[in-house]
């Protein structure tokens, strides 16, 4: 089984690679981007009937800083 655990600020956490990314799109020309927030995508192969509260658990103790961070996990097929 698959899921894939989708890491992002918190609001008001400010996200310099965010701003980073924001501000290349602006010198490359693309206009009408107004803001930026970066993230991180991390997909797990797990044994199958894994529960939904250990991958919670593996979030919360290292995948993600919860005090900044928030996950969103999405099982695949």
């Amino acid at each position: 089984m698959k899921a894939r655990v989708f890491v992002t600020l918190k609001s008001g956490v400010l996200d310099p690679q965010g701003k980073a990314i924001h501000h290349a799109l602006e010198g490359l020309g693309f206009a009408g981007v107004n803001d930026v927030r970066a993230g991180k995508l991390i997909e797990l192969d797990l044994a199958e009937g894994t529960p939904q509260a250990v991958i919670e658990d593996m979030c919360r103790k290292l995948l993600a800083n919860t005090v900044i961070e928030n996950f969103r996990i999405e099982q695949v097929g």
